[in-house]
Protein backbone atom coordinates (compact mmCIF):
# COMPACT_ATOMS: atom_id res chain seq x y z
CA UNK A 1 0.00 0.00 0.00
CA UNK A 2 1.24 3.41 -1.01
CA UNK A 3 0.91 6.28 2.16
CA UNK A 4 -2.96 7.13 0.76
CA UNK A 5 -3.98 3.24 0.69
CA UNK A 6 -2.88 2.82 4.06
CA UNK A 7 -5.08 5.98 5.16
CA UNK A 8 -7.85 4.64 3.81
CA UNK A 9 -7.23 1.13 5.25
CA UNK A 10 -7.46 3.06 8.80
CA UNK A 11 -10.61 4.63 7.89
CA UNK A 12 -9.56 8.39 7.22
CA UNK A 13 -10.25 9.04 3.42
CA UNK A 14 -10.43 12.87 4.05
CA UNK A 15 -6.77 13.51 4.78
CA UNK A 16 -5.05 13.00 1.34
CA UNK A 17 -7.38 15.37 -0.59
CA UNK A 18 -6.67 18.11 1.80
CA UNK A 19 -2.99 17.81 1.71
CA UNK A 20 -2.96 17.87 -1.60
CA UNK A 21 -4.95 20.95 -2.39
CA UNK A 22 -2.20 22.45 0.11
CA UNK A 23 0.43 21.36 -1.89
CA UNK A 24 -0.72 23.06 -5.23
CA UNK A 25 -1.88 26.02 -3.77
CA UNK A 26 1.38 26.06 -1.51
CA UNK A 27 -0.71 27.06 1.65
CA UNK A 28 0.56 25.92 5.44
CA UNK A 29 -1.33 23.84 7.61
CA UNK A 30 0.32 25.04 10.80
CA UNK A 31 2.51 23.75 13.46
CA UNK A 32 -0.35 22.06 15.53
CA UNK A 33 -1.62 20.50 12.31
CA UNK A 34 2.09 19.59 10.85
CA UNK A 35 2.68 17.30 13.94
CA UNK A 36 -0.35 15.26 14.10
CA UNK A 37 0.36 14.51 10.40
CA UNK A 38 3.58 13.57 10.98
CA UNK A 39 2.64 10.98 13.82
CA UNK A 40 0.74 9.96 11.60
CA UNK A 41 3.05 9.36 8.75
CA UNK A 42 5.52 7.97 11.12
CA UNK A 43 2.99 5.33 11.73
CA UNK A 44 3.13 4.26 8.01
CA UNK A 45 7.16 3.83 8.30
CA UNK A 46 6.95 1.47 10.70
CA UNK A 47 4.11 -0.19 9.55
CA UNK A 48 4.46 -0.15 6.31
CA UNK A 49 2.29 -0.90 3.26
CA UNK A 50 2.20 -4.82 3.28
CA UNK A 51 -1.59 -6.11 3.51
CA UNK A 52 -0.91 -8.64 6.27
CA UNK A 53 1.28 -5.76 8.27
CA UNK A 54 -1.39 -3.38 8.47
CA UNK A 55 -4.27 -6.07 9.25
CA UNK A 56 -2.55 -6.72 11.94
CA UNK A 57 -2.09 -3.32 13.42
CA UNK A 58 -5.94 -2.98 12.47
CA UNK A 59 -6.67 -6.16 14.46
CA UNK A 60 -4.29 -5.53 17.37
CA UNK A 61 -3.14 -1.79 17.47
CA UNK A 62 0.45 -3.82 18.78
CA UNK A 63 3.81 -2.51 16.94
CA UNK A 64 5.58 -5.63 18.36
CA UNK A 65 3.31 -8.25 16.95
CA UNK A 66 3.35 -6.49 13.41
CA UNK A 67 6.78 -6.48 13.83
CA UNK A 68 6.30 -10.05 14.05
CA UNK A 69 4.24 -10.27 10.84
CA UNK A 70 6.89 -8.26 8.84
CA UNK A 71 9.60 -10.79 9.77
CA UNK A 72 7.68 -13.71 8.72
CA UNK A 73 7.55 -11.89 5.12
CA UNK A 74 10.99 -11.14 5.43
CA UNK A 75 11.61 -14.99 5.52
CA UNK A 76 9.68 -15.72 2.56
CA UNK A 77 11.64 -13.42 0.64
CA UNK A 78 14.30 -15.17 2.07
CA UNK A 79 12.77 -18.46 0.52
CA UNK A 80 12.27 -16.42 -2.66
CA UNK A 81 16.04 -14.92 -2.74
CA UNK A 82 17.50 -18.65 -2.16
CA UNK A 83 15.22 -20.16 -4.82
CA UNK A 84 16.53 -17.60 -7.18
CA UNK A 85 20.21 -17.70 -6.01
CA UNK A 86 21.22 -20.62 -3.99
CA UNK A 87 24.54 -19.25 -2.44
CA UNK A 88 22.83 -16.88 -0.37
CA UNK A 89 24.23 -13.38 -2.09
CA UNK A 90 21.29 -11.98 -3.27
CA UNK A 91 19.46 -12.56 0.86
CA UNK A 92 22.55 -10.96 1.52
CA UNK A 93 22.68 -8.37 -0.41
CA UNK A 94 18.97 -8.01 0.73
CA UNK A 95 19.88 -8.00 4.43
CA UNK A 96 22.78 -5.92 4.35
CA UNK A 97 20.52 -2.53 2.82
CA UNK A 98 20.26 -0.91 6.75
CA UNK A 99 23.80 -1.32 6.67
CA UNK A 100 24.59 0.22 3.60
CA UNK A 101 22.72 3.45 3.70
CA UNK A 102 23.84 3.65 7.54
CA UNK A 103 27.53 3.79 6.47
CA UNK A 104 27.14 7.01 4.37
CA UNK A 105 28.99 5.34 1.18
CA UNK A 106 28.09 7.18 -1.82
CA UNK A 107 27.24 3.40 -3.35
CA UNK A 108 25.87 0.31 -2.59
CA UNK A 109 29.05 -1.95 -2.41
CA UNK A 110 27.77 -5.36 -3.12
CA UNK A 111 31.43 -6.80 -2.04
CA UNK A 112 31.21 -6.19 1.65
CA UNK A 113 28.00 -7.31 1.12
CA UNK A 114 28.59 -10.68 -0.48
CA UNK A 115 32.02 -12.13 1.09
CA UNK A 116 34.39 -10.06 -1.50
CA UNK A 117 32.13 -10.60 -4.86
CA UNK A 118 33.14 -8.50 -7.82
CA UNK A 119 30.24 -6.54 -9.48
CA UNK A 120 30.33 -8.58 -12.69
CA UNK A 121 29.62 -11.95 -10.88
CA UNK A 122 26.62 -10.32 -8.96
CA UNK A 123 25.45 -8.96 -12.39
CA UNK A 124 22.61 -11.38 -12.56
CA UNK A 125 22.09 -11.69 -9.24
CA UNK A 126 21.42 -7.40 -9.06
CA UNK A 127 19.31 -7.88 -12.11
CA UNK A 128 16.70 -10.50 -10.46
CA UNK A 129 16.79 -8.63 -7.24
CA UNK A 130 15.45 -5.54 -8.79
CA UNK A 131 13.09 -7.48 -11.35
CA UNK A 132 11.54 -8.93 -7.57
CA UNK A 133 10.19 -5.07 -6.85
CA UNK A 134 11.54 -6.31 -3.43
CA UNK A 135 13.39 -2.90 -3.51
CA UNK A 136 13.76 0.02 -5.20
CA UNK A 137 17.05 1.19 -6.85
CA UNK A 138 18.74 4.48 -7.40
CA UNK A 139 21.59 5.19 -10.16
CA UNK A 140 23.68 7.68 -9.99
CA UNK A 141 22.93 9.92 -12.48
CA UNK A 142 26.36 10.67 -14.42
CA UNK A 143 25.04 13.77 -16.65
CA UNK A 144 21.74 15.22 -14.54
CA UNK A 145 19.04 16.16 -16.88
CA UNK A 146 15.79 15.26 -18.18
CA UNK A 147 17.30 12.03 -19.78
CA UNK A 148 19.03 10.65 -16.62
CA UNK A 149 18.37 7.00 -17.86
CA UNK A 150 20.89 7.71 -20.90
CA UNK A 151 23.04 8.23 -18.49
CA UNK A 152 22.79 6.74 -15.56
CA UNK A 153 26.31 4.41 -13.75
CA UNK A 154 25.09 1.01 -13.97
CA UNK A 155 26.94 -0.44 -11.38
CA UNK A 156 26.87 2.91 -9.37
CA UNK A 157 23.62 2.50 -7.27
CA UNK A 158 22.12 2.65 -4.12
CA UNK A 159 19.22 -0.03 -2.67
CA UNK A 160 16.98 0.64 -1.22
CA UNK A 161 14.09 -1.73 0.84
CA UNK A 162 10.55 -1.20 -1.40
CA UNK A 163 8.54 -0.90 2.05
CA UNK A 164 9.89 1.03 5.00
CA UNK A 165 8.08 -1.11 7.34
CA UNK A 166 9.78 -3.93 6.20
CA UNK A 167 13.30 -1.63 6.38
CA UNK A 168 12.61 -1.22 9.95
CA UNK A 169 12.53 -4.55 11.34
CA UNK A 170 15.60 -5.67 8.66
CA UNK A 171 17.81 -2.95 10.25
CA UNK A 172 17.41 -4.78 13.53
CA UNK A 173 16.83 -8.36 12.66
CA UNK A 174 19.38 -9.77 14.85
CA UNK A 175 17.42 -8.07 17.89
CA UNK A 176 14.38 -8.65 20.05
CA UNK A 177 11.74 -5.86 19.17
CA UNK A 178 12.34 -4.37 22.80
CA UNK A 179 15.53 -3.34 21.02
CA UNK A 180 14.51 -1.77 18.00
CA UNK A 181 14.84 1.56 18.89
CA UNK A 182 13.82 2.93 15.55
CA UNK A 183 10.03 2.35 17.16
CA UNK A 184 10.28 3.76 20.20
CA UNK A 185 12.60 7.28 18.54
CA UNK A 186 9.94 7.17 15.28
CA UNK A 187 7.22 7.09 17.51
CA UNK A 188 8.39 10.27 20.16
CA UNK A 189 10.02 12.05 16.75
CA UNK A 190 13.73 11.83 18.60
CA UNK A 191 15.18 9.55 15.81
CA UNK A 192 19.19 10.56 15.93
CA UNK A 193 20.93 11.17 12.85
CA UNK A 194 22.02 7.86 12.33
CA UNK A 195 18.78 6.47 11.93
CA UNK A 196 17.95 9.37 9.47
CA UNK A 197 18.49 6.46 6.80
CA UNK A 198 14.87 5.94 7.58
CA UNK A 199 13.41 9.14 5.74
CA UNK A 200 15.64 8.15 3.08
CA UNK A 201 14.22 4.70 2.09
CA UNK A 202 10.32 6.10 2.83
CA UNK A 203 10.95 9.10 0.68
CA UNK A 204 12.51 6.59 -2.42
CA UNK A 205 9.40 4.31 -1.63
CA UNK A 206 7.38 7.45 -2.40
CA UNK A 207 9.32 8.97 -5.50
CA UNK A 208 9.00 5.63 -6.79
CA UNK A 209 5.05 4.97 -5.70
CA UNK A 210 4.13 8.56 -7.48
CA UNK A 211 5.92 7.09 -10.63
CA UNK A 212 9.41 8.72 -10.78
CA UNK A 213 12.50 6.50 -11.80
CA UNK A 214 15.30 7.20 -9.04
CA UNK A 215 18.33 8.95 -9.21
CA UNK A 216 21.00 10.64 -7.24
CA UNK A 217 24.48 12.56 -7.41
CA UNK A 218 27.97 13.14 -5.97
CA UNK A 219 30.55 15.40 -6.74
CA UNK A 220 33.85 16.18 -4.78
CA UNK A 221 33.80 19.48 -2.75
CA UNK A 222 35.92 22.30 -3.23
CA UNK A 223 38.54 21.41 -0.81
CA UNK A 224 38.04 17.92 -3.03
CA UNK A 225 38.34 16.21 0.75
CA UNK A 226 34.41 15.24 0.62
CA UNK A 227 31.67 14.71 -1.46
CA UNK A 228 28.38 16.84 -2.03
CA UNK A 229 25.42 14.21 -2.39
CA UNK A 230 21.91 15.17 -3.90
CA UNK A 231 20.10 12.58 -2.27
CA UNK A 232 17.22 12.28 -5.22
CA UNK A 233 16.90 13.74 -8.60
CA UNK A 234 13.69 13.47 -10.68
CA UNK A 235 13.17 14.86 -14.43
CA UNK A 236 10.77 17.78 -14.44
CA UNK A 237 9.57 18.93 -17.85
CA UNK A 238 12.97 19.09 -19.68
CA UNK A 239 14.95 19.78 -16.75
CA UNK A 240 15.68 18.24 -13.26
CA UNK A 241 14.64 18.87 -9.47
CA UNK A 242 17.13 18.17 -6.99
CA UNK A 243 15.85 16.70 -3.43
CA UNK A 244 17.49 16.53 -0.06
CA UNK A 245 16.30 14.76 2.64
CA UNK A 246 16.10 15.75 6.44
CA UNK A 247 14.98 13.62 8.88
CA UNK A 248 14.69 16.33 11.43
CA UNK A 249 13.90 20.49 10.46
CA UNK A 250 17.11 20.92 10.15
CA UNK A 251 17.23 23.67 6.77
CA UNK A 252 21.13 23.28 5.78
CA UNK A 253 21.48 22.49 2.07
CA UNK A 254 24.93 22.80 1.23
CA UNK A 255 25.01 19.91 -0.98
CA UNK A 256 21.55 21.14 -3.22
CA UNK A 257 23.05 24.78 -3.17
CA UNK A 258 25.88 23.61 -4.72
CA UNK A 259 24.45 21.27 -7.38
CA UNK A 260 22.10 24.33 -8.35
CA UNK A 261 25.47 26.38 -9.05
CA UNK A 262 26.80 23.44 -10.97
CA UNK A 263 24.07 22.79 -13.07
CA UNK A 264 21.96 26.25 -12.79
CA UNK A 265 20.58 25.96 -16.42
CA UNK A 266 19.04 22.85 -15.82
CA UNK A 267 17.69 23.41 -12.48
CA UNK A 268 13.32 23.75 -12.74
CA UNK A 269 12.38 22.89 -8.96
CA UNK A 270 14.60 22.80 -5.67
CA UNK A 271 13.11 20.36 -3.18
CA UNK A 272 13.71 20.17 0.93
CA UNK A 273 12.08 17.24 2.38
CA UNK A 274 11.76 17.31 6.09
CA UNK A 275 9.66 17.15 9.08
CA UNK A 276 8.35 20.63 9.41
CA UNK A 277 5.71 22.32 8.24
CA UNK A 278 5.66 23.55 4.11
CA UNK A 279 7.25 26.48 2.85
CA UNK A 280 9.20 28.52 0.54
CA UNK A 281 12.24 31.07 1.32
CA UNK A 282 13.54 32.21 -2.31
CA UNK A 283 13.68 29.45 -4.70
CA UNK A 284 13.41 26.43 -2.73
CA UNK A 285 10.51 24.71 -1.53
CA UNK A 286 10.31 22.84 1.84
CA UNK A 287 8.05 20.38 1.81
CA UNK A 288 6.90 17.60 5.63
CA UNK A 289 8.05 14.36 4.17
CA UNK A 290 4.06 12.61 3.88
CA UNK A 291 3.73 15.32 0.70
CA UNK A 292 6.54 13.66 -1.01
CA UNK A 293 3.31 11.62 -3.05
CA UNK A 294 2.51 14.73 -4.92
CA UNK A 295 6.01 15.74 -6.56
Amino acid sequence: MDYEEFKWALGDTATINLLQGCFHNRTSLGDATNRKLMRDFRLYMLIGGMPQAVASYLDTNNLEKVDSVKRSIITLYEDDFNKIDPTGNASKMFHQIPAQLTSNANRYLAWSATDGKRSSELAEIISEIKESMVVNMAYHANDPGAGMALHQAPDKYKMFAGDTGLFVTLAFWDKKFTDNTIYHKLLSDKLSADLGYVYENVIAQMLKAAGHELYYYTFPTESGKHNYEVDFLIAEADKVSPIEVKSSGYKAHASLDAFCRKFSVRIKNKYLIYTKDMRREEDMLYLPAYMTMFL
